[in-house]
């Protein structure tokens, strides 16, 4: 099931927790977009330099594919690269469209 978030909290409680609710909210969302289709592996892979470049692609791939349904996940995996900090804004907003819609 897929959560609405503010947008706009997710930013303030990631500054306030000094990132600790960045890799919370970053592990939510790989498992709701697990749960509409995805398949990104497990985040323990974020702590092993190059293999958490491999987890960012899978994550931008389950994004394009499942949520966003796009199919541009070059262009989201470089986009999260060179411009990260958007990202999770651009990531929920999507999420809370098809939270405020759950037949989708």
């Amino acid at each position: 099931m897929v959560k609405y978030r503010n947008i706009f909290l997710v930013y303030i409680f990631s500054i306030i927790t000094l990132g600790i609710y960045a890799i919370y909210w970053i592990v939510s969302t790989k498992n709701e977009i697990n749960s509409k289709g995805g398949s990104i592996p497990t985040a323990w892979l974020l702590i092993i330099p190059i293999a958490n470049l491999y987890w960012l692609y899978r994550y931008c791939e389950g994004f394009t594919i499942n949520i966003k349904k796009d199919g541009n996940t070059i262009l989201w995996f470089i986009l999260y690269i060179l411009v990260g900090i958007i990202m999770p804004a651009i990531v929920q907003f999507e999420l809370n469209k098809i939270a405020d819609n759950p037949v989708n």
